[in-house]
């Protein structure tokens, strides 16, 4: 079972927090530009985020996948890369 650190919730709680300035900016009809940069801005931090939770339980991760017994080693290196690669 992962584990989430306050940090990383933190974290998810200031992207919650544009997202909902986001809406206020669509809903008094801001301008197109400001609310792509803001959206852009989220999902940057969405992604870093993404990039925390996989670096801090990669190893936790690869044990969960060697727990099934019909992957081979192979196929625990590829889901971890495929894994990281998504994060990126």
């Amino acid at each position: 079972m992962m584990e989430y650190d306050d940090k990383v919730k933190n974290r998810l709680k200031r992207i919650e927090g544009q997202i909902k300035g986001i809406l206020r900016m669509m809903e008094e009809n801001k301008d197109c530009k400001d609310v792509i940069t803001q959206l852009s801005a989220s999902r940057t931090a969405i992604d870093r985020t993404i990039g925390v939770i996989v670096s801090a339980n990669l190893v936790e991760c690869i044990r969960q996948m060697e727990d099934s017994e019909t992957r081979t080693q192979e196929d625990i290196v590829k889901e971890a890369v495929d894994l990281l690669v998504k994060s990126r």
